[in-house]
């Protein structure tokens, strides 16, 4: 078994609705975001999956991610903008992205010290 990750960067703002504490005002991260490929196989070349291509995708996905304020789009408007929601929802759009391979996990660290997987 293979698992292939590539890791990108996006600067966003959000506010925790619920939050009793800071993190319910308006604050920003710079988000690294890692992908896990898994693959059973490599093609004739012994590659899974190019990385520049698997970089490709994942920043067109985080570039529509990039400075805004999360709370704002349509993700998030009944799901609280959080790094746990915020991994899921990367999941989910990223999965179609990496098609025949299973999208093994995403994780979104909001800082240096702090960070979420997600998977399925």
């Amino acid at each position: 078994m293979f698992e292939l990750s590539v890791t990108g960067h996006f600067c966003s703002a959000h506010a925790l609705r619920g939050y009793d504490g800071p993190c319910k005002n308006l604050h920003g991260h710079t988000w690294k975001t890692e992908v896990t490929i898994q693959a059973d196989r490599v093609n004739d070349i012994g590659l899974i999956m190019d990385f520049k291509e698997v970089k490709h995708k994942l920043n067109a996905l985080l570039d529509r991610l990039d400075h805004v304020n999360l709370n704002d789009l349509p993700a998030f408007q009944s799901a609280n903008p959080s790094t746990e929601n915020l991994a899921k929802h990367i999941y989910q759009e990223f999965a179609q992205d990496c098609r025949p391979f299973k999208l093994l996990k995403v994780r979104v660290w909001e800082s240096e010290t702090a960070s979420v997987t997600y998977y399925e």
